[in-house]
């Protein structure tokens, strides 16, 4: 059974789950208004992703005899001026997450909580991901700079993206 601290902050992450996949899914749609249908595509399956991990701490709440319990999801921004800046967005928003993940775990060690620090494993790992993704796009899109054909390509690449089912999910 979870403590109550470890309920509570796990809603909170839930909830901040779902804002991600709110925030990821603006840029989406910001990006196929702008006629960048490969970014809004990258965009688009980070939405998933979210909204999978969402449905992985609420699989686990309620696995471990807690109580789920959806809050509000506040406003997200709905522009960006340029790609690079929604990449540096992603890097500074998968930092606050990593922080929160990170928080997660030192109050399950506190608690002494050691079935919930084993779920969060994945999500350490994921962090890591999630971040190098966003600086090696941020990175691509320094490379490129105002090339033309260059960003077409790469909005051809990321038009490729696939959503993939996060193992924990595919498990379940």
């Amino acid at each position: 059974m979870l403590s109550n601290k470890v309920q509570s902050a796990l809603n909170a992450q839930i909830n901040a789950e779902f804002w991600s996949a709110y925030l990821y899914l603006s840029m989406a749609c910001h990006f196929d208004a702008e006629g960048k249908p490969g970014i809004a595509n990258w965009f688009r399956i980070q939405f998933q992703e979210e909204q999978a991990h969402a449905q992985i701490f609420m699989n686990y709440v309620n696995a471990r005899a807690g109580r789920v319990e959806l809050k509000p999801i506040d406003a997200v921004p709905t522009q960006w001026e340029s790609p690079i800046a929604a990449f540096e967005n992603t890097l500074e928003h998968e930092r606050k997450v990593t922080s929160l993940i990170n928080d997660l775990y030192a109050l399950a060690e506190a608690e002494h909580d050691y079935a919930t620090r084993d779920q969060l494993n994945w999500f350490v790992k994921e962090q890591v991901e999630e971040e190098d993704t966003a600086r090696q796009l941020i990175d691509k899109f320094k490379l490129i700079g105002n090339d033309g054909m260059g960003q077409y390509m790469l909005d051809q690449e990321l038009a490729s993206r696939v959503y993939n089912v996060p193992s924990p999910l595919a498990q379940a």
